[in-house]
């Protein structure tokens, strides 16, 4: 008897741990405090669906718990009770009754869900979203965000005005770095500005939304990709369009190549052979204004420093992360294609201070 209340207490508290775990009144994600007009549509759905359902999962269980202990079994009872079966009346009643509930649900929820799917019209920002194995890419593709080497691209942050319209297309990457062909499916959600899609590699979905306030949202990958995925993050910046307009003039700038010091000596490293001889930086990444850097594997580092994180936002961006990014990667990130080059103190001081000029 004393064991089973000693369960009894273990799974009341497990289950309270729980109930206060999603109590966090500053939850960065949190869905139910809506930052756009789009995440909004989907939380007036959502509202009135989750109180229809807790009606009915309080009328149901408090039926169950009221028929269990008023047909409990009792001695000196016999017998079976009255059955209900045959009865034409109460067959008819709980065939309505559930088909009306789903009407009720899905009249609202098929309409939410064709608007969401309209494509928008007039000032609309274009931003083509790449889900990569474990980071996020993101190319301006309209014309007003041309470099002249292709469209503006960054990653793992996605800056956007307020109050502008945003359409993102989605897609994933058919292939890993190595160039093998194993890439997978991701889901790209940021919680107070819309809700999850798929991002699936040879297929375009589409997102649309905007916010209302400038901010950083963080989002993340909502489908297991790997052993990073709980690192594939990403932040969408929203900036009043004077500061928007401001950060869009500066990434298109090409990168300015250190005079010298100890950020050329970097500079040096970056395009040319490692110490160790196992491979080149710029055989994985572009930095625009340095002509022999246009790798595709891995993100455009034309302006790194102008961010604030890295490695699918895992990390901030800062001097001390950075050095121990590039002493070992995989042993930062699981699983990351980014291989431990060796790099000597010399090499990692010098990169660090030539990727820290790239703003």
């Amino acid at each position: 008897m004393r064991k089973l209340r000693t369960v009894r207490l273990a799974g009341a508290a497990a289950a309270l741990a729980l109930l206060l775990a999603s109590c966090a009144e500053n939850a960065p994600q949190d869905s139910l405090r809506p930052a756009g007009p789009y995440q909004e549509e989907i939380h007036r759905l959502f509202v009135p669906v989750f109180w229809v359902a807790a009606a009915i999962f309080f009328l149901v269980q408090g039926a169950l718990v009221y028929f269990l202990y008023r047909y409990r079994h009792r001695p000196g009872r016999e017998g079976v009770p009255p059955q209900v079966h045959g009865n034409t009346r109460l067959e008819i009643a709980w065939t309505i009754a559930p088909a009306l509930i789903l009407a009720f649900v899905a009249v609202p929820t098929v309409t939410t869900i064709f608007d969401l799917a309209r494509r928008p019209s007039g000032d609309v920002l274009h931003v083509q979203v790449v889900g990569h194995q474990w980071w996020w890419e993101f190319r301006y593709t309209d014309p007003a965000y041309d470099t002249g080497q292709g469209p503006l691209t960054t990653a793992n942050q996605l800056h956007v005005p307020v109050g502008r319209t945003v359409e993102l297309t989605l897609t994933a990457d058919p292939q890993d770095v190595l160039g093998a062909g194993n890439a997978v499916i991701h889901s790209f959600w940021a919680g107070r500005l819309f809700g999850k899609q798929d991002v699936v590699p040879g297929r375009e979905n589409r997102i649309v939304f905007s916010a209302d306030e400038p901010g950083v949202y963080p989002g993340q990958c909502y489908e297991f990709c790997g052993l990073s995925h709980a690192w594939m993050r990403f932040e969408i910046v929203a900036q009043t369009q004077e500061d928007f307009e401001a950060w869009v003039r500066a990434q298109l700038q090409p990168a300015v190549a250190p005079a010298g010091g100890l950020a050329a000596r970097g500079l040096d490293v970056f395009t040319g052979p490692l110490s160790s001889g196992l491979g080149t930086c710029i055989a994985c990444h572009t930095i625009r204004g340095v002509e022999t850097a246009a790798g595709k594997g891995g993100p455009d580092l034309t302006h790194l420093a102008s961010r604030d994180c890295f490695a699918g936002c895992k990390f901030r961006l800062t001097e001390e992360n950075l050095r121990a990014w590039l002493r070992d990667p995989p042993a930062m990130k699981e699983g990351s294609f980014m291989p431990n080059y060796r790099l000597t103190d010399e090499e990692i001081d010098a990169l660090v201070a030539f990727l820290l000029t790239l703003r």
